[in-house]
């Protein structure tokens, strides 16, 4: 079913909102589905069982299941690129609190992102806690298995929004260890079951204090790490506007609800400021 482009009428209704008001962006995976990146929750998405934190860490058959899906996952999501909706929010220079771990935020120019759930372009080992690069581990993990060939399409329904896709895997896939101590290597991303780092929420808290009203682009809310923040503006008097394809757990506290394209919706949004 197509996804509703947006009336000049909505479009003006927002932009009045915002007009003379400082604001900030929350964005979701919604806002990244024109990327080829699916979304989780959206009307149009493909049953998913993410996996949990708890499993991650305490068994290692999940880690050789999650690498192998995320290896898979990364040939097609590490070359996603931003898009209007990106470009828009980044031309209109307004701060960014996003719960998107592609890092396309920060592709598309915008200077003040709080990335909630963390960047999947990084890294982290869990014994010694050294950074790393996501695409050095791609060359390490297409090293160890030299015979997990093939490509998953970008947009194809198998691709996961945390950057790996729903396929089966092979029971003698290879995770290689931390290079420096030898440790377990987790994506630095915060997985279902696992808190966002209190100074990430704090900022987020700054940046919707400081600001006159709050745009959520393309997130249904669905979970409260996004969610908070809208019932926080709400609870504040600050005009709430929602931008989303399908319905989100604050739609009685927004202003402004527009059921439509969250890429065409800021781009009209940013020709109409």
């Amino acid at each position: 079913m197509p996804i509703p482009e947006p009336t000049p009428e909505q479009v003006e209704a927002v932009a009045s909102v915002l007009r003379g008001r400082s604001w900030v962006a929350l964005t979701g995976a919604g806002l990244s589905t024109d990327s080829g990146i699916p979304d989780y929750r959206g009307p149009d998405s493909r049953p998913t069982n993410p996996i949990q934190y708890r499993d991650f860490i305490g068994h290692a058959d999940a880690r050789r299941r999650y690498w192998f899906r995320s290896m898979m996952g990364f040939r097609s999501f590490g070359t996603a690129h931003p898009n209007r909706g990106h470009q828009a929010l980044a031309a209109l220079g307004v701060p960014i609190i996003t719960q998107n771990v592609d890092r396309l935020h920060a592709e598309a120019g915008s200077g003040e992102v709080v990335d909630l759930h963390g960047l999947i372009n990084r890294v982290i080992c869990l014994d010694c806690g050294t950074l790393s690069s996501r695409a050095t581990l791609q060359t390490r993990l297409e090293q160890a298995n030299p015979d997990v060939t093939g490509r998953i399409p970008a947009g194809a329904a198998e691709l996961r929004p945390d950057g790996d896709a729903d396929i089966e895997d092979p029971d003698d896939f290879v995770v290689p260890p931390c290079s420096v101590c030898g440790g377990i290597l987790k994506p630095d991303v915060v997985f279902f079951g696992e808190s966002v780092p209190k100074p990430r929420v704090d900022e987020a808290y700054r940046l919707v204090d400081g600001a006159d009203a709050l745009v959520v682009a393309g997130s249904s809310l669905t979970v409260m790490s996004g969610l908070r923040f809208a019932r926080h503006a709400a609870r504040h008097g600050k005009p709430l506007v929602i931008i989303n394809h399908g319905p989100t757990r604050a739609d009685d506290l927004a202003d402004v609800r527009i059921d439509a394209g969250t890429s065409p919706t800021l781009v009209a949004l940013a020709a109409a400021l």
